[in-house]
């Protein structure tokens, strides 16, 4: 008599179940890590952009540390001038501006924005000021925005009248054979100044008009003592639904010109 073979083992539905399963199983480990994942690039986006304005407060303070005053537009051509005044036929000078709070936006890519321009003695490399007569002479420097990287640039201005001048002409990243212009800021949506005196009373800005626009422009940079910048930063995240970074911190730093 032939042995009857044994014909245990999964049927269909049982064989269907379990693919179920481990389906759901496989989805919700897949769902996890991804979560995880977005959750913590999201924190290494905050981190970043925490460290970046933490290290722009930092810069802004140092850049500013002794200056002696801000300027409507620079007097030290510049050769790379990329918003120019019309009004010189050499294009070496930046559009003036005035001490009138706002917001500046980022502008859009391959444009510049400036924001502000200020001065500060020239010293040698040994930290003297090199004197031109009774005064020292000075270094002028522009802050702006450029709207390519979202990021806020200071280039430098070297008087080269300044014999023996430790500071260096600075040029936009894409010139070769001169230093890169100062990054001080990243990921950059806007910026707000504002301007004070020594007792903290905001300019009165509103005092003269331009006789030409009408638009106001004074008392001007000359009174100015004390600024204050409100970076708002924007980060976009890297990964799709993931959190986009945003937050804005709130700088001020004093002249030394009161």
């Amino acid at each position: 008599m032939r042995k009857r073979l044994d014909e245990s083992g999964f049927t269909i539905p049982e064989l269907i179940s379990v693919m179920i399963v481990t389906m759901l199983f496989s989805g919700l480990i897949i769902y996890f890590a991804y979560s995880y994942w977005r959750s913590s690039a999201t924190l290494q986006s905050d981190m970043e952009t925490y460290v970046g304005r933490l290290n722009a407060g930092d810069k802004l303070s140092d850049s500013f540390n002794k200056a002696s005053g801000l300027m409507s537009q620079n007097s030290i051509p510049d050769a790379h001038t990329d918003n120019p005044d019309p009004a010189y036929a050499s294009n070496n000078y930046w559009l003036p501006i005035h001490a009138v709070p706002g917001n500046t936006p980022i502008g859009a890519s391959g444009t510049t924005t400036p924001l502000i321009y200020f001065e500060k003695p020239a010293v040698d490399n040994s930290k003297n000021y090199i004197m031109n007569g009774t005064q020292p002479y000075q270094n002028e420097f522009v802050l702006y925005l450029d709207g390519s990287t979202k990021q806020l640039r200071l280039r430098t201005l070297a008087n080269g009248a300044a014999t023996g001048n430790a500071a260096v002409t600075r040029c936009p990243p894409a010139v070769a054979g001169c230093p890169a212009d100062r990054t001080i800021a990243e990921d950059l949506a806007s910026i707000d100044t504002r301007y004070f005196s020594r007792t903290g009373n905001p300019i009165n800005y509103q005092s003269i008009t331009d006789p030409t626009t009408g638009a106001y422009i004074g008392p001007d940079f000359t009174s100015v003592e004390v600024i204050e910048f409100n970076l708002h930063i924007f980060r976009k995240s890297v990964l799709h639904g993931g959190a986009d970074t945003s937050s804005q911190t709130v700088i001020r730093v004093a002249l030394r010109n009161g």
